[in-house]
């Protein structure tokens, strides 16, 4: 991966499992005396932080903790406005947010434990694991006398896992159009938290695919099926695995599926604007799920997801501890998507991951070779090889202004890079 972030500060690392449990980002990182001291301008990280103020004070953001690290330190940490707005609950750096489809790199890098190990490969098709994906047809939707229909037809050649990695299963989000195949995973429920991934299969597979599978890349729920063909390999459900696997070897002591009692008072809640549109629905992070979803049920903290940034920054290795080879993170980050279509322009699809494959064709700065991924309520990172560093951005917002805010930050974070 060429430079890795995190390879400076390999012996920090080790030592910092002994403080796996401490809920700040220090015990991962030292800090930076001041930004410059790792290239990065002071000035412009505090306007980041003014233009977050302003968004605090429209009500636009309730709260905000926020990361910038280069070469191995903390260059900047942020935490700010509300966790929980509506009781005045000032926001605190261990705040536990829903990380919704953040939770897609996390399983795609379990999945590639089982490759590893030969239990699986990224060529096997689904159905070897999930049997009934293989009844699975093609809808192409047409008029017929005058009302649209779907006409059936058989795929051009069977989904693999990965098509779920690189979302071009077929797959698709019933909420992201309003034709027929979405009206009826909306109908369908897909991705009801009160089903077992078991069941969600069985749903989901009684329903048509979008297009043959690898035709183009379309983003939906494949990670969560990609979360229980991890679980059939495994034999244990997915929580489980990412606790056993995942968690515990990288000291991420506040990430799962729900929020244990004890630790609700540091769930970061959303807020309604006053005057401003309704709020989105999010789950209520204290009921623990049936449905363990591989694509967006995780809540973490920031000093997790940073942990898992380092690994991944670190070639598969955090604390002395290997999760993967560095040759499957190159594997993983690299673009698998290609020409076909889908994607924005100049930002390709890994194996759970964006990927830049150009610098001038995107419509957001960065650094060819950088990846990373966002979560439904605002959340992002990002991590540069090239520049070294990693950005995390927690919110939990509503749908209108997500992408704003996430490419506002992300833009003024490639702003800072001075050196």
């Amino acid at each position: 991966m060429g430079h890795h972030l995190a390879r400076v500060a390999g012996a920090l690392l080790l030592a910092c499992l002994a403080v796996a449990g401490k809920a700040s980002a220090e015990s991962v990182l030292s800090t930076a005396t001041m930004p410059e001291e790792v290239g990065l301008s002071a000035d412009q990280l505090a306007r980041i932080e003014a233009v977050t103020q302003k968004h605090i004070d429209s009500g636009v953001v309730p709260g905000a903790v926020m990361l910038v690290a280069r070469r191995g330190k903390i260059a900047w940490y942020k935490s700010m406005g509300y966790r929980d707005r509506a009781s005045k609950d000032a926001m605190r750096q261990d705040a536990i947010f829903r990380i919704y489809s953040m939770t897609k790199p996390i399983v795609s890098v379990a999945a590639m434990m089982l490759v590893e190990e030969g239990r699986l490969q990224v060529s096997d098709p689904v159905s070897k694991y999930l049997p009934d994906i293989a009844q699975m047809k093609v809808g192409v939707e047409k008029v017929e006398a005058g009302k649209p229909v779907l006409e059936l037809t058989e795929p051009a050649r069977e989904m693999t896992v990965q098509d779920l990695m690189r979302h071009t299963s077929g797959l698709i989000y019933g909420s992201r159009g309003t034709s027929l195949l979405n009206a009826a995973y909306v109908e369908a429920k897909i991705g009801s938290r009160d089903v077992s991934t078991e069941e969600f299969v069985a749903k989901l597979s009684k329903l048509p695919l979008r297009f043959s599978p690898g035709e183009r890349w379309e983003y939906g729920v494949s990670t969560d099926v990609l979360g229980r063909v991890i679980e059939v390999i495994s034999g244990k459900t997915l929580g489980e695995f990412l606790a056993e696997r995942v968690f515990a070897p990288l000291g991420m002591v506040d990430t799962g599926f729900f929020v244990p009692s004890d630790k609700v008072t540091r769930a970061a809640q959303p807020w309604q604007v006053p005057g401003g549109p309704a709020m989105t629905p999010r789950f209520d992070v204290a009921q623990k799920p049936r449905f363990e979803s591989g694509g967006g049920g995780l809540t973490s903290t920031m000093d997790d997801y940073l942990r898992f940034a380092l690994m991944l920054a670190d070639g598969g290795e955090f604390g002395g501890r290997r999760l993967l080879g560095g040759k499957t993170i190159e594997f993983m980050t690299a673009d698998h998507v290609g020409a076909r279509p889908g994607r924005p322009p100049g930002l390709g699809f890994g194996l759970g991951f964006e990927v830049r494959t150009s610098v001038g064709d995107a419509a957001l700065p960065g650094s060819l070779g950088e990846y990373g991924w966002a979560g439904n309520a605002g959340t992002l990172f990002w991590i540069d090889p090239k520049e070294q560093l990693i950005a995390i951005y927690l919110v939990q917002v509503n749908d209108d202004v997500r992408i704003m805010l996430r490419n506002q930050f992300r833009t003024m974070v490639q702003a800072a890079i001075v050196n």
